[in-house]
């Protein structure tokens, strides 16, 4: 099969000629396509988002599986989810082919292990509450379709994030995201417009998720894990936002409530404690609106 993703890309075939500003813009060009390309493929990707939201309603957990670029993203998605939405850390888990190392160096030949994808999550206990994403530009590499066949062996749901049509990995997945972004600027150098649009999905599967998860109140990141000077002055600025206090009273109810922004809330709008708010928290499954309503 003639793989998009390792084809030559007649736009781009003069670019080592070009001066530098122009060779920017027609890399900044093909990258201009790449958002259109994920919009087409929003119906599955709703599709996948639902079918995570179950899963961890339910117990289960999400993983991100890939080699080289693909797996450093599903990696960096996964370790985010617990800074911006207080989730913890082994509720999106991500795995790469060659170990943590593979993070920060290339280890090749470690995609083509085709029995490592399935060591690897048996490692982590996988079960059929669970979600296995695999993400892989070219849709076929062996690291990955091995996970996905131990998923789909042991009645785990699964995702494929692929940017060829039709791919292996298609074959072996519950909902299919397949986005074609076309060849590459650099022939074959899927870290680029295939990089673009893997991390673009990535980023709506866990942020879609997080949100009907209720970790989300408006737009707002009320689930914020403060870790640092920079969160404290954000949690303190939503508490403000929502109750109307001002900085000084905030930063006391915050401090009273944890550093938890949702509980801070609920104690001032309903006027409780620290441990009823965690209660009437814990009775809506941690939605804030489900407590308080529109503020």
């Amino acid at each position: 099969m003639n793989w998009t993703t390792e084809q030559e890309n007649t736009l781009t075939r003069d670019i080592d000629k070009l001066p530098t500003l122009e060779a920017l813009q027609l890399i900044n060009r093909e990258d201009a396509q790449v958002a259109a390309a994920v919009a087409a493929e929003l119906p599955d990707i709703a599709r996948a988002v639902e079918m995570i939201v179950a899963a961890l309603e339910t117990g289960g957990r999400l993983f991100y599986v890939g080699a080289g670029t693909s797996g450093r993203l599903g990696m960096l998605d996964a370790a985010e989810c617990v800074p911006t939405f207080s989730a913890p850390p082994e509720l999106v888990q991500g795995l790469i082919a060659g170990g943590a190392e593979a993070m920060l160096r290339s280890i090749e030949g470690a995609e083509d292990d085709l029995a490592a994808g399935a060591t690897d999550l048996r490692a982590r206990q996988l079960s059929s509450a669970d979600v296995v994403c695999g993400i892989a530009a070219s849709g076929r590499t062996p690291y990955t379709i091995g996970a996905l066949d131990y998923a789909r062996s042991i009645g785990a749901r699964s995702i494929s994030i692929a940017c060829n049509r039709d791919s292996p990995m298609a074959a072996r997945a519950d909902v299919i995201i397949s986005v074609d972004v076309g060849p590459e600027v650099i022939a074959g150098s899927t870290r680029l417009k295939a990089g673009t649009a893997q991390k673009m999905i990535l980023n709506m599967l866990s942020t879609a998720s997080m949100i009907g998860l209720g970790k989300v109140y408006g737009n707002l990141m009320v689930d914020v894990k403060v870790t640092n000077a920079k969160l404290l002055r954000r949690a303190v600025g939503l508490v403000m936002r929502l109750t109307s206090l001002d900085e000084a009273a905030a930063r006391q109810l915050l401090e009273a409530a944890k550093r938890e922004v949702k509980t801070a809330v609920v104690m001032q709008q309903r006027s409780v404690n620290y441990a009823r708010a965690r209660q009437l928290l814990a009775e809506n499954n941690g939605r804030l609106r489900g407590v308080v309503g529109d503020l």
